[in-house]
């Protein structure tokens, strides 16, 4: 199954966002828009040439564990290689220990090509770029020292150990200790699962970010401390050294994502590092994941785009009976045009909300301003549900847009599916995202929520054909807001996923609304507006709805 990147989209759309801003600090003033679309274009000849060819491979030939061993599909090691080799693995870290220094709104796009070639090896070098932010800002001068030059350059992996099997999303009731040793390391014991690339043959080493409690760690997250455990001690060098106390128990075997290995890992006294302040291990590892929240939902916005290519190549071939149009393929069927303009409206909408996202977080790190912080802390958790439900809901739609044959494993249709289902669930649910969104994010009041309110009324000013309508829904989403903001928890939470639903729908008709520059692209945005953006009003209706409406029966035997 063919994938070619969307370089033109990608590009028209980081113009309509505003990314020359960002090209405009002394930051970021090294990624303009010519070496933007060099890297663009760059990171798309690896993505279509060496990336995409090894998805169907990962399906078909997963990663096994034998004898203490994780062997990953035949290709991937060469995969990973080219895209360290590339210098993409710290395409945003810090020169000063190997990086390009590119803004996040670059280093999304290339996941988001990377991911929709191939989406199973994508995870790996994404945990790591999720590693690197987290040492940069809470390693200590000597961990930076030893293991950021190695992760940057990709030699060495990063991983994220959280979930143990009594410790899902209740982070805080974690089991695995850490003991000092006095030397200024620690000894960690416990056992942690879902670990995603938790052990491979790719890299030299690979180091993991673990969640412990220190002995004097009070009960719940204010207890937690954040350590660096890796596969092999390093040596001099830097050179990986003895084999650390850890291993991989078992891989889990899963509905997708086959070709990445997802381990239960086990520590027996592995020898670790501090990050950060004891027992600040959440606010440490919160670093790494709202990094990852963004960084997937691109995943889903990857798969999406991938299925949305293949759903149009199929149309455009498959004749199956008269069509409206009188032309032999199903793309002559109406409804087959719907759930095509659908996949196109969705995916481009919930890339724009992702890269609004990463812009707005160059621009809280080039210029320190609050409101660009808070304009990013509030559509993080929007990026990451919306971005990952449309790619489910795309992939489902492609599915039906090839009928049987999207039934049958060998188009290559449902693994996408099968892939970017557990996008979703990991990094915090999207029900999490969700209970994030309306009551942290709205806890000033709805400060950040309003400032868009009112940038999206004011844009919509402008376009005479397409704004009455964006106004009007904004509106709505005012009002909702303002209730939001006021109710209590409860009533929010039980509101709380259908008003990220609707806020996502709204920004999204405002961003393709302006970068709506030809007649395709329009096309686009009018079909959001007129079509998707009125399931505003319904989603919004039951978003103010209260705890009372999700009252259950008693369960009966």
């Amino acid at each position: 199954m063919a994938f070619r990147p969307p370089v033109p989209q990608i590009t028209a759309l980081l113009a309509a966002l505003g990314y020359d801003r960002v090209a405009a600090t002394p930051r970021f003033a090294h990624a303009g828009p010519e070496t933007a679309r060099a890297v663009l274009e760059q990171a798309a000849r690896l993505a279509e040439d060496v990336l995409a060819p090894l998805n169907r491979t990962g399906d078909t030939c997963p990663a096994r564990l034998q004898s203490g061993v994780v062997h990953t599909p035949p290709g991937f090691p060469q995969g990973y290689g080219a895209i360290a080799d590339g210098g993409w693995v710290g395409a945003a870290g810090d020169p000063a220990h190997g990086g390009m220094g590119l803004p996040q709104a670059l280093s999304v796009c290339v996941s988001e090509m990377f991911a929709g070639a191939c989406l199973a090896l994508q995870t790996c070098p994404l945990l790591t770029h999720s590693m690197i932010l987290a040492l940069e800002a809470n390693g200590s001068e000597a961990l930076k020292a030893a293991y950021l030059p190695m992760l940057v350059s990709g030699r060495w992996t990063g991983t994220m150990n959280l979930t143990e099997p009594q410790a899902g999303s209740d982070v805080g009731a974690l089991r695995t200790r850490a003991e000092p040793t006095g030397d200024g390391t620690y000894r960690i014991t416990g056992q942690k699962i879902y670990i995603t690339w938790g052990d491979h043959d790719m890299a030299e080493n690979i180091v993991h970010a673990v969640l412990a409690r220190l002995p004097d760690g009070r009960a719940g997250t204010k207890g937690i401390s954040l350590f660096l455990v890796p596969k092999r001690i390093p040596g001099e060098g830097g050179r990986p050294g003895a084999a650390n106390r850890l291993r991989p128990v078992s891989l889990e075997h899963k509905l997708g994502l086959r070709g990445s290995p997802t381990a239960v890992m086990e520590y027996d006294g592995a020898t670790g590092w501090l990050v950060g302040q004891p027992h600040g291990g959440m606010a440490a590892m919160f670093t790494m994941m709202n990094s990852a929240r963004l960084s997937v939902g691109v995943q889903g916005v990857g798969i999406a785009e991938a299925a949305t290519q293949a759903a149009l190549a199929f149309a455009r071939g498959r004749v199956q009976g008269a069509t409206a149009t009188g032309g032999p393929a199903i793309i002559g069927h109406p409804d087959v045009r719907r759930m095509l303009m659908t996949m196109r409206a969705l995916t481009a909408a919930a890339r724009a909300i992702c890269l609004d996202c990463a812009i707005a977080l160059d621009l809280a790190a080039a210029t320190g301003e609050a409101g660009h912080k808070a304009r990013a802390a509030f559509l993080t958790p929007i990026a990451k549900a919306f971005a990952t439900d449309v790619g489910r809901e795309v992939a489902d739609l492609a599915i039906q847009v090839h009928g049987g044959m999207g039934y049958i494993e060998e188009t290559g249709i449902a693994q996408l599916w099968r892939d970017v289902r557990v996008t979703a669930i990991y990094e915090g649910t999207n029900g999490i995202q969700a209970a994030d969104l309306a009551v942290r994010k709205l806890a000033d009041g709805g400060g950040a929520a309003f400032a868009l309110l009112d940038e999206i009324h004011a844009f919509a000013a402008a376009d005479a054909e397409l704004g009455p309508g964006l106004a009007a829904a904004a509106g709505r989403l005012r009002e909702a807001t303002a209730w939001m903001a006021k109710a209590p928890a409860a009533d929010r939470l039980a509101g709380s996923a259908p008003y990220l639903r609707a806020f996502a729908l709204v920004l999204g008709a405002r961003h393709l609304i302006a970068a709506a520059g030809d007649a395709p692209a329009r096309s686009v945005a009018r079909f959001h507006v007129r079509q998707l953006m009125p399931a505003v009003d319904a989603l919004l209706a039951a978003a103010i709805e209260g705890d009372a409406a999700l009252a259950m029966p008693e369960a009966t035997p």
